[in-house]
């Protein structure tokens, strides 16, 4: 399994204009839910999404992005980031 910063970068990778980790995004592997769990800020909005292992996985490896770009596109519209 790739590590949260890594799964950051790739977020970033296909969406850059969604902000820096660690300030307006953050991944976190949550055992409890046994998911990848991203939060995406803006000012005072959060909004968290799961994403699952095996869909991280195939688009860490390159393979396909379809969910985790499905996910974050959400992300952004629910937060007014896309003009």
């Amino acid at each position: 399994m790739h590590s949260n910063k890594e799964l950051c970068e790739k977020i970033r990778e296909v969406f850059p204009e969604i902000g820096e980790c660690g300030i307006d995004l953050n991944v976190e592997y949550d055992s409890e839910n046994r998911a990848w769990l991203v939060d995406l800020k803006k000012e005072d909005h959060h909004l968290k999404t799961f994403l699952e292992i095996p869909d991280a996985e195939k688009c860490m490896e390159g393979k396909q992005c379809i969910s985790l770009g499905l996910q974050i596109d959400q992300l952004r519209n629910n937060l007014g980031l896309i003009h």
